[in-house]
């Protein structure tokens, strides 16, 4: 009998100790709930924002509510009042528009709950705590650096045709990004050493609402047709992103009567896009690892929780109406035929197959 007792209770433990195993593997119940809101599932980048993200979060002990806007400003508004009314103690969130979010916001801020912003810097809030993104004045720069020394501009080659398009206008980040580059073009627009012919290079002409492929695509065809239907050399295109990259090289192949694509940048190594860029129809777009992003935001949001200061490397770049967010800036990579194997595939972002 005694022998019997002592191996139910050998068992007894055996299956405890399972359990604790089995309950570490995952948040408890009662670990801390955070909100993280992303913009769409549309574009491919935001999805692995999302899941990067969520299963960082989980692997630190949090719970995650991860929830997507399907780029409509008041289903985002809807998924942060939910997040608030079921506790959540932090909030992560990559607006859909940046201007749009100082009602709900507030609801944030008068329960004390901490705000980063995820690569979209929230305007006219005082409830932004922090700003998680990349450096995306060197995104612009980087795209534009590349146009300069794949055409010899510095050299003193040209004159050269360049058409402009950046994204969606309610995205602080598109300041950024186009004024970066244009802080190595305009110089030689001035000159003459490039010219528009569309006469297009205002940011607020040159933006694409919701960074859409297909509003991008219309948007060139049009000025295909108008400008370079008789044949004239259309050489560089700045493209802020890969979707509105996408939607210009779809044009250009329904469109343009010259063999040789123009040098056009890009942002994000979108799958769709790196098969182009593999194939020559888009010379590089700037790879900025989610992974690294994501693992930074875990890290703040593991230091507010313990309250200690979170990871800081600026604080002097982003003001969003109500005075200097303090943020944390990874740094962008260009990315091209030469080099992507290395930064997407060696790295373990992608696969092969993915781009066959």
């Amino acid at each position: 009998m005694k022998k019997f007792l002592a191996i139910i209770l050998a068992l007894t433990l055996v299956f405890a100790l399972a359990a604790c195993g089995q309950s570490a593997a995952k948040p408890a119940a009662d670990a801390a709930l955070v909100g993280v809101a992303m913009p769409t599932k549309d574009l491919q980048r935001w999805n692995q924002d999302g899941e990067n993200m969520k299963a960082m979060l989980e692997k630190a002990g949090y719970q995650v509510d991860l929830q997507y806007g399907a780029n409509d400003i008041a289903t985002q508004v809807s998924q942060l009042e939910n997040m608030i009314a079921n506790g959540c103690k932090v909030l992560v969130i990559a607006s859909i528009d940046g201007d749009s979010l100082g009602t709900v916001l507030a609801q944030a801020k008068e329960k004390n709950i901490p705000v980063i912003a995820y690569d979209r810097l929230i305007m006219n809030s005082d409830a932004v705590t922090y700003y998680a993104t990349f450096d995306n004045w060197l995104v612009g720069t980087k795209q534009g650096e590349f146009i300069e020394a794949a055409l010899g501009l510095k050299e003193g080659k040209g004159p050269f045709n360049i058409e402009f398009i950046t994204g969606d206008p309610g995205d602080n980040n598109i300041n950024f990004f186009f004024d970066g580059a244009m802080s190595v073009l305009q110089p030689y627009l001035d000159s003459g050493k490039l010219v528009c012919p569309s006469g297009q290079t205002e940011k607020a002409v040159v933006a694409t609402a919701n960074w859409a492929t297909d509003a991008a695509q219309a948007r060139f065809e049009n000025i295909l047709a108008t400008n370079y239907a008789d044949g004239t050399q259309l050489d560089a295109v700045l493209a802020s992103n890969d979707s509105t990259a996408l939607g210009v090289e779809n044009a250009l192949a329904a469109a343009y009567t010259n063999s040789v694509y123009p040098v056009i940048t890009g942002q994000d190594c979108d799958v769709a896009i790196m098969k182009n860029l593999i194939e020559g129809r888009q010379a590089m777009s700037v790879f900025k690892d989610t992974r690294t992003l994501a693992s930074k935001v875990v890290e703040m949001v593991d230091a507010i929780m313990q309250g200690k200061e979170p990871p800081i490397n600026d604080t002097k770049t982003y003001d969003n109406g109500t005075g200097i967010i303090p943020s944390y800036l990874c740094e962008p990579v260009g990315c091209t035929v030469d080099n992507y194997k290395e930064l997407l595939i060696d790295s373990g972002y992608y696969t092969e197959d993915q781009f066959k």
